[in-house]
């Protein structure tokens, strides 16, 4: 699993850092999320192929998180692309880039789709035999959903040498690997635990983007392998978190330390903060397993 962060700055863009934008890569997909603008020039700095984006999932309307989608979906009309786009967001999404789309007689010449969310309670929007994607329902100015996305678990591990142990033919190898009991060369029927082990352990991606502190979240997200949650504000703006229903670093490693999550990640940085290590340094006294996003920034995790 690899998070490549395009941008994680509040509002507006500037010439060092840019808005919300990342690419998850999980079970050899890549899924864009939220695409402020300069996405796509991102997308080329980080050396990320368009191509291989299928699915992109918008959190909320607010430009910084989306204003970059008409001219990514238009360049992929340029780039004379083919295969689907499925475009995942709130209600209003679809409106946005078809009058744009419309108005400027630039329709694709490939099949786009848009999954348009209403639902206030965690939904599935996603699935494939490899990943899940659910909403995770956040509190902000407007309608807005975070992404929960989790690996389904992969075939048991065979072990070779029991296998020939217990004369188990190459044939039933895949039954073995899919837990299956298997019948060996002299008839008689091997457990599957006795001849394999269990899969690694399924990772989950937890994506919290603009949003109130909000325990309401914690069940749904509880021991999720990573968790990036927005920290627009430090405890000396905390007076500004709640009116602009933002979130501070410590309230983000409340939340991470409630769920019990392995990694947290912090983004969402108001520009009006020069220093962004501040923000882990306030999140670690609550949390330490706390690291930071950044424009450009990879986190691979194995």
């Amino acid at each position: 699993m690899k998070l490549n962060i395009l941008g994680c700055y509040a509002a507006t863009p500037r010439s060092f850092t840019n808005p919300t934008s990342q690419v998850l890569e999980m079970k050899n997909q890549l899924f864009l999320i939220d695409c402020g603008e300069g996405t796509q020039v991102q997308l080329r700095r980080n050396k990320i192929k368009f191509s291989k984006i299928k699915h992109i999932f918008i959190s909320h309307l607010h430009g910084d998180h989306c204003y970059g989608l008409v001219g990514l979906i238009s360049t992929f009309r340029l780039l004379n692309r083919e295969s689907e786009l499925h475009v995942y967001g709130p209600r209003g999404i679809k409106e946005i880039i078809t009058l744009q789309l419309k108005l400027s007689n630039s329709w694709t010449n490939y099949p786009l789709y848009f999954h348009e969310l209403t639902s206030k309670e965690p939904q599935l929007i996603y699935e494939d035999e490899k990943v899940t994607v659910e909403t995770i329902p956040l509190i902000h100015r407007i309608y807005t959903n975070g992404f929960l996305f989790k690996e389904k678990p992969g075939d048991r591990k065979l072990l070779i040498n029991r296998a020939v142990e217990y004369n188990i033919d190459v044939s039933l190898y895949k039954s073995l690997k899919k837990g299956k009991d298997v019948v060996s060369e002299t008839g008689e029927l091997i457990p599957n635990q006795l001849v394999t082990d269990e899969p690694a352990p399924s990772k989950s991606y937890a994506y919290c983007s603009d949003t109130v502190f909000n325990q309401k979240m914690i069940p749904q997200i509880s021991g999720t392998t990573v968790l990036y949650h927005e920290s627009t504000f430090l405890e000396d703006k905390a007076g500004l978190a709640f009116p602009t229903k933002h979130s501070t670093a410590k309230e983000a490693a409340l939340i991470a330390k409630e769920a019990g999550v392995k990694k947290l990640i912090l983004g969402h940085y108001s520009t009006r903060y020069t220093n962004i290590n501040l923000f882990r340094e306030e999140a670690a006294t609550i949390f330490p397993e706390v690291d930071l996003a950044d424009d450009g920034k990879v986190f691979v995790f194995e």
